[in-house]
């Protein structure tokens, strides 16, 4: 009688281990930047205009870290209480993440962590800075259930393009923030996805572009925005662009993982995962609780 139930004990333990590791295999991604990442998209006389694209849609395999570090159904704005001093519309995060669950069958989950903040300039994401300690902590926050930061999407420079110096110094701040994030992260190689400037603030806005296209970092890729349209405060992407870009950088990443397997393989929704991995280790407990008392008898 062992010899028949002791297999299957083992058989749904190990179903159940690998459930587990689906569920806490979050592919995490940091957001950071200033208004672009963050999104104005469909922004209004500063009033979002709360149309969403299919391509942002809520997706039960996308979820958003919380200002209060909870994990929650992503939806849009996604920075709506992190970048709080002004209304936040469509960014590219929901339109990465939708397009990376799209084109990659071995991503399950995307777990996003918005960080950026509007009008900031590198100076303010210099290591030990109110900026750099709280993408620090949410990082680290994100980890705590489980899960892989599988990269940083980087959107940021409009503010240093006002001033000459800022725009002559930005090449070396950035490269020290991007430096001083992989070590703090203990993540040496962690891949990142800037993203090129589109507008600007000030006049010096081909000065910060040659330093974003010039970067040589190692897992360093550019994603270049420039010719998307453009609120017509001449400044924010517009919703369409956003899409754009969230694409243009799912496929950037995609494209520097010699691993990774596209296809439009359908995902199992992690709340089903949940129920299913939770029958599963009822199930592995009466089977125990069987195998002892059945050993008992014998006994």
């Amino acid at each position: 009688m062992l010899r028949f139930f002791l297999p299957y004990v083992v058989l749904v333990t190990t179903f159940s281990v690998q459930l587990s590791y689906a569920i806490s295999g979050r592919s995490i991604f940091l957001l950071a930047g200033q208004s672009n990442m963050s999104g104005r998209g469909g922004i209004v006389n500063g009033t979002w205009d709360n149309y969403i694209p299919p391509e942002s849609s809520p997706n039960l395999a996308i979820l958003r870290l919380s200002a209060d570090l909870n994990w929650q159904l992503a939806t849009e704005p996604l920075h709506r209480d992190i970048d709080t001093t002004k209304a936040c519309g469509i960014g590219p995060g929901m339109v990465f993440a939708s397009w990376l669950l799209r084109k990659d069958s071995s991503v399950e989950v995307v777990g996003l962590v918005p960080c950026a903040v509007g009008g900031t300039n590198i100076s303010e994401w210099a290591r030990g800075g109110q900026l750099y300690n709280g993408l620090i902590g949410r990082a680290q926050a994100a980890l705590e259930g489980g899960g892989t930061i599988r990269g940083l999407l980087w959107y940021q420079g409009e503010s240093d393009t006002v001033s000459r110096e800022d725009a002559e110094s930005y090449k070396t701040r950035l490269q020290n923030f991007f430096t001083h994030l992989r070590a703090d992260l203990l993540l040496p190689v962690l891949p990142i996805i800037q993203v090129a400037l589109a507008s600007a603030e000030g006049q010096y806005i081909e000065m910060v572009r040659e330093a974003q296209l010039g970067m040589d970092l190692v897992n360093l890729r550019t994603v270049d925005a420039k010719g998307l349209r453009l609120e017509p405060d001449g400044l924010h992407l517009t919703t369409p662009s956003q899409v754009t870009l969230g694409k243009m950088l799912a496929d950037t990443f995609l494209q520097s993982q010699p691993s990774s397997i596209t296809s439009n393989a359908s995902k199992t929704p992690p709340n089903f995962l949940t129920s299913l991995l939770d029958v599963f280790i009822g199930l592995v407990h009466f089977l125990s609780y069987l195998f002892v008392k059945l050993s008992f008898k014998i006994n």
